[in-house]
């Protein structure tokens, strides 16, 4: 397991917090095929992990958008710069199949990156939402 659930900050809307704990259990899925070196299934897994992000991300912005949130463009480029890193990284596990490359970026870079954007970006606009509704 990579990201115990108490972990990542619960913010103040619980469709983001439901998008949260669907993550976390995805990734840790994946994580825990990582480390186990099974590359079948991260193979497997990496297309679920993309489809949520990509998910995930876009369903953030369109309630940022709907509720003209005023920092939209600094959290989608957050989401936008870990888009990039991910994308990245499964091009390279095309080429390379590398659990060890990619435990490495989910223990260094994703987990604290999330933990990270969770505090600072959802939770400010969770709170944002919720006085919008």
């Amino acid at each position: 397991m990579l990201i115990k659930p108490h972990e990542v900050q619960q913010v103040s809307n619980e469709v983001i917090n439901m998008l949260h704990d669907e993550e976390i259990e995805i990734i840790n899925s994946f994580y825990d095929a990582v480390v186990a070196k099974d590359i079948e299934k991260i193979d497997e897994l990496f297309k679920v992990v993309l489809f949520d992000v990509e998910d995930h991300f876009q369903t953030e912005e369109e309630m940022m958008k709907q509720n003209n949130y005023t920092n939209y463009q600094v959290h989608k480029n957050d989401h936008d710069t870990m888009r990039e890193k991910i994308a990245k990284f499964f091009e390279r596990w095309l080429v390379l199949k590398s659990p060890l490359e990619l435990q490495d970026f989910l223990e260094t870079d994703f987990k604290k990156w999330l933990v990270l954007h969770v505090s600072k970006w959802d939770s400010e606009m969770a709170l944002h939402l919720g006085h919008a509704m």
